[in-house]
């Protein structure tokens, strides 16, 4: 604005402060001396700083149990997803071992497989069956139970 006045000639409305207008400004450097002062160490700004610590000790125990529990469910949910894969894993092979073992005692299987190497069918007398309640007496027995009577000591 006053750059416009000045090109078109006329003198702006605000006045100008003079030079020595108020107080002169000036500054000296003191050197401050505080190696004599002693600090005073405060009572409650103490204790105020030792309740501040305990809590904040506090605070991070809880922070740090919070954290602890967390990881911990995070590692038994992958133990137990380990477990789970193992358990089908384990299922499957006990569905298969289960099949094969029932191709194996398959009887037509066996009869074929005896045929090839040259055996024969049984005879009359030749089988004898190890789940029957009374075996004939004429027969070996490998092992057998008597019932022992009660010895009673007077």
């Amino acid at each position: 604005m006053a750059a416009a006045a000045a090109i078109q000639g006329t003198v702006p409305a605000v006045r100008r402060k003079g030079f020595w207008a108020g107080t002169p400004e000036i500054y000296f450097a003191k050197p401050i001396d505080n190696s004599r002062l002693v600090k005073v160490e405060d009572p409650g700004r103490g204790r105020e700083m030792k309740h501040f610590g305990i809590a904040l000790c506090c605070l991070f125990l809880l922070v740090m149990t919070y954290a602890l529990q967390h990881f911990k469910a995070i590692e038994y949910g992958y133990k137990i997803e380990t477990l789970k894969n193992q358990r089908d894993g384990l299922l499957e092979e006990n569905r298969a071992l289960r099949l094969e073992d029932a191709s194996l005692r398959d009887p037509a299987r066996i009869d074929i497989l005896a045929r090839q190497m040259g055996l024969q069918s049984p005879q009359a007398g030749q089988v004898i069956r190890m789940d029957s309640a009374a075996p004939d007496s004429s027969t070996p027995v490998m092992a057998s139970m008597t019932p022992v009577a009660e010895i009673s000591a007077r």
